[in-house]
């Protein structure tokens, strides 16, 4: 999961989402980082990368409400039944989502640097 790092409501979903995934299945990154970098450099994606939550599964790349659905999808009871809004049609998720994530440092806040793991979860930061 690449996230953009100074963004106070991405890294209140990092922090959100890593208690909630059983099996550790996600890894993290800023999404200005080099990891995020050699992270994209080898999947597969048709369109620009958005600056807020992007989800690279399986080397495809999975942006705006695509991305947060699968995250939910891999989270337990009950975010799982989030991905059930995938029958939404895409154009009026994405518009959601745009709404939201074009006014995320006004609502939310931003940081002046990238968050720093705390040792619990430090290895699944990529770097």
């Amino acid at each position: 999961m690449l996230f953009d790092g100074v963004c106070n409501l991405c890294n209140g979903f990092v922090q959100f989402v890593i208690p909630r995934d059983p099996h550790a299945y996600f890894r993290f990154a800023a999404l200005d980082s080099e990891a995020a970098a050699r992270v994209l450099s080898t999947a597969r994606h048709g369109g620009p990368i958005v600056d807020s939550i992007v989800l690279v599964e399986d080397g495809v790349v999975y942006v705006r409400s695509a991305a947060a659905l699968r995250i939910a999808r891999r989270l337990g009871f009950p975010w799982v039944f989030g991905y059930a809004l995938m029958i939404v049609p895409r154009p009026l998720r994405d518009a959601i989502y745009d709404l939201v994530a074009r006014r995320r440092y006004r609502w939310f806040g931003r940081r002046e640097t990238c968050m720093v793991p705390g040792p619990g979860v430090r290895e699944r930061f990529l770097n």
